[in-house]
């Protein structure tokens, strides 16, 4: 493999002024747009020996057959110029973004004559504000409801509103009180554009104000007698508060604010976004990310809060991130600019939360991002179609004679070289056989590899070729559930390890030992996600969105996530029987002892006075115990 590519320019040709660099292919199309502080020194990084390069790094630079750039004034200049180009070339390696839905938004068109609010999908209305991204439509739809009975505003269609001037009759929502109908004249139409901007400003957060505006002209309304009146904005004060209450508070009534929450993997990242205004949570947005470069948090949260105002919203004066990027001034100068371009005022602050409510909220969205990664994973592998390709793919690149239909994934865990113990996760048809899953206890072992030897050994030993009868049951295997040894002996297509080149060649030397052959064998990398073969020098790349490789990594995680569950429960076993060897201290005291202190680390950690404040735990008895755990 040559050190570098035959496109690198001289050291002295790239400047070390700020400036954004495109990767071109040999048909002119770009395949990555970034920027820099320092183009020299950037570029120097993906020109580096290509054994040094991270393999997707190495895959973009490969595919690349010239890199230009373009030097500007300042990193905010590079800041603006980067998110242009990565707008008008939409870069394949670059982050690709995935919104699976098209939110609603409540909708109020200020640039009519005659403004009217709706549900709507389209961003693209005139002069139009939106509020939102809402999740379900029936709950936009019931804000509407409910805001109509105090902002009697224009709600119909062209056609109907037409019609109406026509006729010179109104429409049912003219005649129950929830449209001033300015069709026929009842109020002007400065006067119907009046309530249109009250409403958008009662939506944009102001609603504190008008609540009160009109508690104070309901009872000045009943002081004259004018019961009419009273009654009037008793109902709209009603339906403000209902409104209001739909809507959860969550900071101060002075809050406006967007908090994003990330959750990513080494392919996908899934993105959260909550709109707070008026200290009340006024819309939520999710989408995923996929990754083709490997991009750590700060560098995401650059891209996703770059994505999220490329619409007709503005950002707020506060943006709540789980990390802050390197530039992150350029960026609030950025989210500044964005904000005066939409007509509002004041500099954009960018934070990380740190105590208080704003961290809660902060912690909230970041759960919402896990669980809607963990979902998009699921989905994702329910799909038969996908999982058929993915099949399909593992099958071709693999250079495997049929399609993988029954995998078989196996990791080991420790504690610093103790309580070793490996798992066996099977996948059939690209879906988890949990009946069929298996754990190894491995009393003695020097490392990972010689683990990995013992554990495919005593599953091999069920396989072997010229095995004349059934092996006599392991005492230090144990199935999950009470399953029968023949399901164990079921051959598998694919091996699958977790582990580079050491791990595999010793899956391959226990393979050789037990005479099994026809099993093709892999192992997955989790640094650089690569699939790794028996005596190849160079790993095999699957694509960073494929189904393959989502299929892998799935039943890698998997088996990793067995294996340290079952670690977990012995080092729990061990602790217990350490406890209950105590005299005086039975099993209902060792449990009560682990509910208090919440762990076991704690309880190692407590003082004497600590354990004794513990029920049916004397000082004699806590003596004993801290003795017995620090022996």
């Amino acid at each position: 493999m040559a050190d570098t590519v035959s496109y690198r320019p001289k050291a002295g040709e790239i400047p070390t002024q700020p400036g954004v660099y495109r990767f071109k292919d040999d048909k002119g199309r770009v395949l990555y747009v970034g920027k820099a502080k320092n183009l020299r020194a950037r570029l120097s990084n993906y020109f580096a020996p290509l054994q040094n390069l991270h393999e997707r790094t190495r895959r973009m630079v490969l595919s690349a057959s010239a890199v230009e750039w373009t030097v500007v004034g300042t990193e905010f200049e590079a800041l603006q110029l980067e998110f242009t180009w990565i707008k008008e070339f939409n870069p394949p390696f670059n982050v690709q973004f995935r919104d699976d839905k098209s939110y609603p938004y409540l909708a109020i068109s200020l640039g009519d004559t005659v403004p009217r609010v709706l549900v709507t999908r389209n961003r693209s209305i005139k002069g139009a504000r939106y509020f939102g991204p809402y999740t379900k439509v029936w709950a936009i739809r019931e804000t509407v409801d409910l805001m109509l009975k105090a902002f009697p505003m224009r709600s119909c269609s062209d056609s109907t509103y037409k019609r109406a001037e026509q006729t010179g009759r109104p429409c049912l929502l003219g005649d129950i009180g929830k449209c001033a109908a300015p069709c026929v004249g009842r109020i002007t139409k400065e006067e119907h554009k009046s309530i249109a901007l009250d409403f958008a400003s009662f939506m944009a957060g102001n609603d504190s104000k008008y609540i009160g505006d009109v508690g104070r002209k309901m009872k000045a309304a009943a002081a004259e007698q004018d019961y009419e009146s009273a009654a009037r904005y008793r109902d709209q004060l009603a339906a403000l508060e209902t409104a209001l209450s739909k809507s959860t508070v969550v900071l101060g009534d002075d809050v406006d604010a967007d908090i994003f929450g990330i959750a990513h993997d080494e392919l996908a990242a899934a993105v959260q976004q909550f709109r707070v205004r008026g200290g009340r949570i006024r819309g939520v947005r999710s989408w995923v990310v996929d990754k083709e470069l490997d991009l750590d948090l700060a560098e995401l949260v650059e891209t996703v809060v770059q994505n999220a105002y490329d619409d007709e919203v503005p950002p707020p004066r506060l943006v709540v991130v789980p990390e802050l990027p390197e530039d992150a001034p350029e960026l609030e100068q950025w989210l500044g600019s964005v904000r005066a371009e939409r007509g509002s005022s004041g500099k954009v602050v960018l934070r990380v939360a740190q105590r208080g409510d704003l961290a809660a909220l902060a912690q909230t969205v970041g759960t919402n991002a896990k669980n809607a990664l963990i979902l998009y994973k699921t989905r994702r592998s329910g799909d038969f179609v996908a999982r058929s390709q993915a099949l399909a793919d593992i099958q071709e690149a693999l250079g495997m004679p049929d399609a993988p239909l029954r995998m078989e994934c196996y990791d080991v865990s420790h504690l610093s070289g103790t309580n070793i113990v490996a798992s066996m996760v099977v996948f059939e048809d690209g879906l988890p056989r949990k009946d069929q899953y298996r754990r190894f206890s491995i009393p003695n072992s020097t490392d990972d590899t010689e683990s990995i030897y013992q554990t495919l050994s005593r599953r091999l030993a069920y396989l072997s070729d010229d095995a004349a009868i059934e092996p006599a049951p392991d005492p230090t295997t144990e199935p999950v559930t009470g399953t029968d040894l023949k399901k164990f002996s079921y051959r598998p297509n694919l091996l699958i390890v977790d582990g580079g080149q050491p791990q595999v060649a010793s899956a391959a030397r226990a393979l050789a030992d037990a005479g099994v052959t026809g099993i093709t064998l892999c192992g997955i990398a989790k640094r650089l996600e690569e699939i790794w073969l028996p005596d190849s020098d160079y790993p095999v790349i699957l694509p960073r969105n494929s189904d393959a490789l989502f299929l892998i990594q799935r039943i890698r995680d998997e088996a990793h996530r067995f294996a340290i569950t079952y670690q977990r429960q012995r080092r729990s076993k061990d602790v217990n029987s350490q406890l209950v060897e105590i005299p005086g201290l039975g099993p209902a005291r060792a449990r009560e002892l682990l509910r208090h202190f919440g762990s076991v680390t704690q309880l190692r950690a407590a003082e004497v006075t600590s354990i004794a404040e513990v029920k049916g735990i004397g000082p004699t008895l806590a003596q004993a115990i801290y003795e017995s755990l620090r022996a």
